[in-house]
Order: C-alpha cells, then structure tokens, then sequence
C-alpha cells in the first residue's frame, strides 16, 4: 500500500509515478510530484520507481487572473 495525496493506494511491484498518474486518471498539463518529499522531475515520471509505503503527493497547478 502507497499513500497518494494522504489517501490509501494499492500498490503493485515495479510500479511507477506514470503507473500511478495513468491508474488514478491524472492528465493535467502541469503537476508537481514528490515521492516523500522528493520532487521528481516530469522526464522521470516512467522511470521512477515508487516502493511500498511511499508518500506520493502529486499537485495540479492552476492558474488564474
């Protein structure tokens, strides 16, 4: 089990920031995500791999006028 924005996730081995991005549905053009507290660079997102019990925060920024 992961957390994913302070929510329980199921976890798989070998999953990815992208695995979890594409299982949760997340397609915003701009968002930040940190594995416990680590920011991870969006290149890196297919190849970082997220490990069981990991925090995963993923934000979606907005902007507005």
């Amino acid at each position: 089990m992961i957390r994913v924005n302070n929510r329980d996730f199921p976890w798989e081995p070998g999953m990815t920031v992208q695995d979890v991005m594409n299982r949760k549905n997340f397609t915003w053009p701009k968002i930040i995500v940190k594995v416990n507290g680590h920011h991870v660079e969006e290149e890196h997102f297919p190849t970082t791999v997220v490990n069981d019990g990991d925090d995963v925060q993923m934000l979606h920024l907005l902007a507005g006028g």
